[in-house]
């Protein structure tokens, strides 16, 4: 079944679209068979869970932090995840810089956005971005490579809410694209869509999906 699903799913997504399968919750007997079925891009939320699957599963897997991060569990996530998707703070992304430098590493992310109604979600504001990649402090960002931005549509009904706010989303991207990021090629993800909007998300322009339910059968 769940090799069915990401094939159902794949079968669907423009070459350019990669499909993160969200394993959190599931065991790691379910995540070997998504990856018999070729799946490699997993994502996880919660930093022990994700620290115990990634040490005793397969290490071609590219395991991608999606889940809000806090700064003391930051040491158990940076230099393992190829990608944290979730830096919404300040405090957090000088955490995470700080502990990649310690390693010696660059540890690729994304800056999250709030874009839903839901004050729940996490994400800096459009200000708070604004405000944040104007300080002299963020261009000398040495261990942490800012990859794009994630965000996350109100859990509604409502398709052309939803709608909405992934294109509100990509106008954020494509404005720091040819600004802050303009000519650097590091610079290529916008991670939107889950398992209820991701056809949506793809519409409006998503590099990165992130889908569980439809794939392990259970709520992401």
């Amino acid at each position: 079944m769940i090799a069915a699903n990401i094939l159902s799913i794949k079968e669907k997504l423009p070459a350019d679209v990669a499909l993160v399968a969200v394993s959190k919750l599931q065991n790691p007997e379910s995540v070997l068979e998504a990856y018999a079925a070729g799946q490699r891009h997993f994502g996880e939320n919660r930093a022990q869970e994700f620290a115990f699957k990634q040490a005793r599963l397969p290490a071609d897997i590219v395991w991608h932090f999606i889940g809000h991060l806090q700064t003391n569990k930051v040491k158990m996530v940076v230099g393992k995840a190829e990608l944290i998707h979730s830096v919404d703070s300040e405090r957090l992304l000088w955490a995470i810089e700080k502990e990649a430098l310690k390693q010696g590493i660059q540890q690729d992310c994304l800056l999250e956005v709030h874009i839903a109604v839901e004050e729940s979600k996490s994400g800096f504001s459009k200000e708070e971005l604004e405000a944040l990649i104007s300080q002299p402090e963020f261009r000398r960002l040495q261990s942490v490579k800012i990859c794009g931005i994630m965000g996350m549509a109100s859990f509604v009904s409502d398709e052309q809410q939803i709608r909405a706010e992934f294109r509100r989303l990509k106008h954020i991207y494509d404005r720091l694209q040819q600004s802050v990021f303009a000519g650097n090629p590091d610079f290529r993800y916008l991670s939107m869509g889950m398992s209820g909007d991701w056809p949506i998300a793809i519409e409006e322009g998503s590099t990165l999906i992130r889908i569980g339910s439809q794939i392990f059968t259970k709520t992401d």
